[in-house]
């Protein structure tokens, strides 16, 4: 499924996964194109649209001017992404106060706190669907009225041995040669930032599945295709056609399990993906040095 040079290839999911529970039924793929749809909030200079998966949900912001979100009893940690430099940020919880205008992926605490955006440019923030108020903004709400098959029940991460706190984590991180990205963690996400590449080769692509867990590919620059294919089961009324869905950016591409998948950029003048996963991933966690910031994160 991976090529020999892809860092993947050595993933104990690159072989199917001896004991996993047998499919009886399947949920198709979501994606949620932002370009075509009206944002379901606009205020104070900012337009955000939300979409969700199971455990988690994407706000995507586009802001002009100043804003700010404020969230009084958050059940759980979140996430702030700034794709780029230029936009400044400051976040806030009762006793810290952080400013930046880097590009970053930022872990914000449970409880009380606060994130201001400042000029002009685009801001992501991650929750998982704990928080109710933010999950029911979703285009996609109504997907999940039901929970999806073969998806087990949500559980956060260890928490951080050195506490709760707002942790700041640049993307402007060189690569290393066998690492996958540029990968951090919390207790409730695994966010994964590619740099902009060129269009992919038809001929090089990287059809893998997952057993048990979503993967939200989150298209920032450019165009992808998403192929996604479901095996066939005994069940063959819950057969599905392939799916060769094309996505510009901004827009999220929710990729259910078992599916076969891989996304192949298009756009001749780059594109770029951020993955993400919630809870964080296995897998990627178990690779020496592939997640960045695994000393303050650890497995347990």
């Amino acid at each position: 499924m991976y090529a020999k040079d892809d860092p993947r290839s050595a993933l104990a999911t690159a072989a199917p996964a001896p004991t996993a529970k047998a499919v009886t039924a399947y949920a198709r793929a979501e994606y949620a194109k932002f370009y075509e749809t009206a944002p379901q909030e606009i205020r104070d200079g900012a337009r955000t649209w939300y979409a969700r998966g199971q455990n988690f949900l994407v706000a995507y912001t586009d802001v002009d001017g100043e804003v700010t979100w404020e969230r009084a009893d958050q059940p759980d940690e979140y996430v702030v992404l700034l794709p780029e430099d230029g936009l400044t940020v400051e976040l806030s919880d009762p006793g810290t106060s952080v400013i930046t205008d880097k590009a970053s992926v930022i872990v914000m605490p449970p409880g009380k706190s606060s994130v201001t955006a400042r000029g002009k440019g685009r801001l992501v923030r991650l929750f998982t669907t704990q928080s109710c108020d933010l999950a029911a903004l979703c285009s996609n709400a109504g997907a999940y009225a039901q929970p999806h098959p073969n998806l087990p029940p949500f559980q956060p991460w260890p928490e951080p041995p050195a506490g709760w706190a707002i942790r700041c984590y640049p993307l402007d991180v060189p690569p290393v040669p066998g690492r996958f990205g540029t990968i951090y963690r919390c207790t409730t996400f695994m966010v994964n930032a590619f740099e902009i590449k060129p269009p992919r080769d038809a001929k090089n692509l990287s059809p893998h599945f997952h057993d048990d867990f979503e993967q939200c590919s989150l298209a920032l620059d450019g165009s992808y295709i998403h192929h996604i294919r479901f095996p066939w089961i005994t069940d063959s009324t819950q057969w599905l056609p392939d799916d060769h869905e094309i996505c510009a950016a901004p827009s999220v591409a929710i990729i259910p399990p078992p599916s076969l998948h891989t996304s192949q950029g298009i756009d001749p003048a780059g594109n770029r993906l951020v993955d993400i996963f919630s809870p964080p991933r296995v897998d990627f966690s178990q690779k020496p040095g592939w997640v960045i910031n695994e000393d303050e994160y650890p497995m347990g």
